[in-house]
């Protein structure tokens, strides 16, 4: 504890005071918030690439509970942790340390969150996420691939009330899912 003028303070936290140092460093503009250009230009799959676009879109619209259209300071924070988790469980599944995860390591990790998918999916999945051409997916893109999957499980689950893994849908049904898919 500090004194301030006879007045007891806080010290700040430090996690808090780095995290408001690299909020600092990304809003260039100093506007107060972070704009999904200053986002995407601040983060780093590990591929001296870009971050992807979508992916970026995707975890703004997460993040920006506000819908201001940026993240603020205390948004950032959610977003920094959820970005670090997701690095943590990239690394652990980037068995080879290529800084990608190839179709075997994609299945392993899926199938460890719960998923039960034919081979044929994981290799649709691969190529779907697969930027590069490599045959894998990038950090940034696995981010992408894991959301999209789970908004799409959870879309079909609201369909599938006897969790049978079975839906029958009307045709209007079906474009009212597909165009609410949108994380």
């Amino acid at each position: 504890m500090a004194y301030y003028y006879g007045q007891q303070q806080q010290q700040p936290d430090p996690q808090q005071q780095y995290l408001w140092a690299i909020f600092q460093k990304v809003d260039k503009d100093r506007s107060g918030s972070i704009s999904s250009v200053e986002l995407q230009q601040a983060l780093s799959n590990g591929t001296w690439t870009p971050f992807n676009p979508e992916t970026v879109r995707v975890m703004m619209s997460i993040f920006d509970r506000d819908r201001s259209g940026a993240i603020n300071f205390q948004e950032f924070g959610a977003l920094w942790k959820y970005v670090t988790d997701w690095q943590t469980t990239f690394k652990s599944y980037d068995r080879d340390n290529s800084g990608s995860i190839d179709r075997n390591e994609l299945k392993t990790a899926l199938t460890n969150f719960g998923y039960r998918l034919s081979d044929q999916l994981y290799g649709l999945l691969v190529a779907e996420f697969d930027r590069s051409g490599r045959g894998c997916v990038s950090f940034d893109d696995f981010i992408q691939c894991c959301v999209v999957l789970q908004t799409m499980t959870s879309t079909f689950q609201q369909y599938d009330v006897n969790w049978s893994g079975w839906i029958q849908l009307s045709y209007e049904q079906f474009l009212t899912l597909v165009f609410n898919l949108k994380p």
